[in-house]
């Protein structure tokens, strides 16, 4: 647990998503307004995201539908260059996630200076995307051999838009991640980005490895995150920052003050 305090300054973060537009090579690239425009965008979101008082920020490329398994190498540099561009502005630690990718994302982790990133490393999945399987050995050794061991790693066990193949329970598979991966973390997950984590899952995860942070990774509000930092270690958010609670609308400042203010209110109770 160390390691949290010693990444963002506090116990239980919240690490806010900086979602990018659709990237070039994506089906929703907007090639009038090329990658300046994404920049702008990010650079927006980024800005109110800080003000509003979050712990981190995660870049990610959310806007990258349908998900690749395996990414194009245009999706990775096209972030290193936004993320490069952001770094002077950037006042909280940040991290990355090259949807779904792990080598991706560890690579531009290095690449940027991210101190840490969330894939999904381990399991096998039948998902919207095909099946998903997974090959955390190779994904090890890669970060070794790219010199990424400082780069911390949150493994999502429960994907979105995906189950897992067999029948295995979730407490089960906390327990064999943590004993065969060492992750930093692990994420727990609602069905899509902005589904809410079902707070029994995370209390049958948390009792299943004490000893490892587990995040609520979706659906977090206002409303909701002093409960869910009640059992959780930190949460990722995204959705609930934007304009009218909708992914795909812009970053509202007073909505992330809001949210953070209660998460403070939940940090306090917790460490009293």
């Amino acid at each position: 647990m160390n390691w949290i305090p010693e990444v963002f300054g506090v116990s239980k973060p919240v690490i806010a998503m900086c979602h990018f537009r659709a990237l070039p090579g994506d089906p929703g690239y907007d090639s009038d307004a090329g990658v300046e425009a994404i920049l702008e965008s990010a650079r927006r979101d980024l800005a109110a995201l800080q003000n509003g008082g979050v712990d981190a920020v995660m870049f990610s490329n959310e806007a990258s539908l349908p998900y690749l398994l395996k990414t194009e190498p245009i999706t990775a540099i096209t972030m290193a260059r936004i993320i490069g561009e952001l770094r002077s502005e950037l006042t909280v630690p940040f991290g990355v996630n090259v949807l779904w990718d792990p080598t991706a994302s560890i690579d531009l982790a290095v690449g940027t200076g991210a101190r840490f990133v969330r894939e999904v490393f381990t399991g096998v999945y039948a998902s919207d995307y095909g099946l998903w399987n997974t090959d955390s050995g190779q994904v090890a050794r890669h970060r070794r051999a790219v010199d990424g061991m400082g780069v911390r790693l949150l493994y999502n066990i429960v994907p979105e838009s995906a189950v897992y193949v067999g029948e295995r329970d979730v407490a089960s598979i906390a327990r064999s991640t943590v004993f065969n991966a060492g992750p930093d973390a692990l994420c727990v997950s609602g069905l899509t980005a902005g589904a809410a984590t079902s707070s029994e899952t995370l209390r049958v995860v948390k009792s299943a490895v004490p000893d490892t942070p587990v995040f609520a990774n979706t659906g977090v509000t206002a409303a909701t995150v002093e409960a869910q930092l009640s059992i959780a270690d930190g949460a990722v958010i995204g959705t609930a920052f934007k304009r009218d609670g909708y992914i795909w609308n812009e970053v509202e400042e007073s909505r992330v003050a809001e949210l953070t203010a209660n998460a403070r209110i939940a940090r306090g109770v917790a460490t009293r």
